[in-house]
């Protein structure tokens, strides 16, 4: 799945530990989610669309084919 974690993260100035703190996670979470190696739990995805106040849909980008990965 593509995301614009890494990008949404820096358009808020943020460090990775900055939004690992935001959002209770570990920084290595954040590293794997801006390396698209992590899908986030839906709470996780909702907390990311909330703190960059925008929708799910602006941050994670869906590709057909997906559900078999």
């Amino acid at each position: 799945m593509k995301n614009f974690v890494k990008e949404k993260r820096m358009e808020f100035n943020l460090t990775q530990d900055d939004l690992s703190e935001k959002l209770d996670v570990s920084r290595q979470t954040i590293i794997s989610l801006e390396k698209g190696r992590y899908n986030p739990s839906i709470i996780l995805a909702f907390k990311l669309s909330k703190l960059f106040n925008c929708t799910i849909e602006d941050i994670f980008i869906y590709e057909e084919g997906e559900e078999n990965e």
